[in-house]
């Protein structure tokens, strides 16, 4: 039985939704972060990016309190409002690979905490901490936490009738995507939501692990200091975007490596041979189409590598995904790659990026070699949560990636 609310969203007023609405911080090269930081005022960018209104860098709890103002300045000058009613929100992204469409919403700490909304990735302490801290000085969330759910049929139709009306936002992108944005504040049409979720017994985390955990991390301290709490304060609450199944799209890493760890390329192939079977594809570009099959980019050539089914032990969900049987036979005991997240021989391409990229990074001579893997499918991310098992960092590329700043969350 899971627990989603309605909330009400501070969100741009209609005729500042497409100025506002910005990419992730991170996913801006220099240049396009100085244009729209120079050119648009309305920018979310201007909010987490505070530092820019006096050409200065500015990190640590000062910048959480510069964008705490500067939000408080968007909201001053009306290009943000809050909605009188709570809320759920329709939101919709239409790109050349089809729809996405889901629910914003709050969901519940409780839940996460008794593990109906399941995880399966590992969270890093230290970034917890440092996001719980950034939540507790700015008082809102804008990245909503990716949530999946079972295909539910009475969902999907009450999306489908609500979308038949005029949109609060439509808005294309650079990229030529349309995002859409609709409200749902009857509260019959809010208790039948409510009560199709309350049937759903879990949900799984798809994307947005160290803000699931630093939100509890929040709700936890905001208790302790609050022993009068009922349950229903905000804080106990965060942001979320649930997406059914059929909606996510779920892309693979492929992993680049500097060096081959002091062997030579026939020694290396020979250590290989013991699990794989090995076949050389020349130069033409090969993409696994099995489970247990991966591609090699290796001195001007690619191969196939099939893992020998005689020497394969699968004792757990965990050790079946392709990212663990590549880290645990290749990575780790050949290579010398021990910690995926901070070892710097190892860098990562995700799916939406083609093997083209893998192939000319390595050419360049910025990397020895290449590999890469069919993504994992969601019935493998759900076992694995289910088992209580982690997956390997960058095991996962999920899509879709929201617009930030057009749903806004105040605890």
């Amino acid at each position: 039985m899971t627990k989603i609310l309605p909330f009400k969203a501070v969100r741009p007023a209609r005729e500042f939704a497409g100025l506002v609405a910005s990419r992730s911080y991170e996913d801006y090269d220099e240049e396009e972060l100085k244009a729209q930081l120079e050119f648009n005022p309305y920018s979310f960018l201007h909010i987490i990016n505070p530092g820019y209104k006096f050409q200065h860098e500015i990190g640590g709890e000062k910048r959480f309190g510069m964008v705490k103002n500067r939000y408080l300045e968007f909201r001053e000058d009306r290009t943000f409002i809050q909605d009188e009613l709570p809320s759920y929100y329709i939101y919709k992204i239409h790109t050349r690979d089809g729809d996405c469409c889901g629910i914003i919403a709050a969901a519940s700490v409780e839940d996460y905490e008794n593990n109906v909304i399941k995880r399966h990735e590992d969270t890093i302490a230290h970034r917890e901490e440092l996001f719980k801290e950034y939540l507790k000085v700015v008082g809102f969330n804008t990245e909503p936490v990716l949530l999946t759910y079972p295909d539910d049929p009475v969902i999907n139709a009450l999306l489908e009738e609500r979308m038949k009306s005029r949109p609060e936002y439509e808005f294309a992108t650079a990229n030529k995507e349309i995002h859409s944005l609709w409200l749902i504040d009857e509260p019959a049409n809010i208790e039948r939501i409510q009560q199709q979720f309350a049937a759903i017994e879990q949900l799984y985390i798809a994307d947005g692990h160290h803000r699931s955990a630093s939100s509890w991390l929040l709700a936890k301290e905001s208790r302790e200091q609050n022993p009068d709490h009922t349950g229903q304060e905000a804080y106990n609450f965060f942001m979320s975007y649930l997406i059914s199944e059929s909606n996510l799209r779920i892309f693979e890493f492929s992993r680049l490596i500097k060096d081959l760890n002091g062997h030579t390329k026939e020694e290396f192939l020979i250590l290989l041979d013991e699990w794989f079977r090995i076949e050389n594809r020349g130069i033409d570009i090969y993409k696994p189409s099995k489970k247990h099959h991966f591609n090699m980019y290796l001195d001007g050539e690619f191969y196939s590598l099939y893992l020998r089914k005689h020497n394969a032990e699968f004792t757990d969900s965990l050790s079946e995904l392709d990212s663990f049987i590549l880290y645990e036979k290749i990575l780790k005991p050949i290579l010398g790659i021990e910690d995926l997240r901070y070892d710097k021989r190892i860098a990562y391409i995700h799916g939406r990026n083609d093997l083209i990229e893998l192939k000319t990074r390595v050419d360049s001579g910025e990397f020895e070699v290449g590999f890469g893997m069919l993504p994992a499918g969601i019935e493998e991310i759900k076992q694995i949560a289910d088992e209580n098992l982690t997956m390997p960092p960058k095991s996962t590329y999920i899509e879709p990636k929201l617009r930030s700043g057009l749903t806004i969350y105040e605890f």
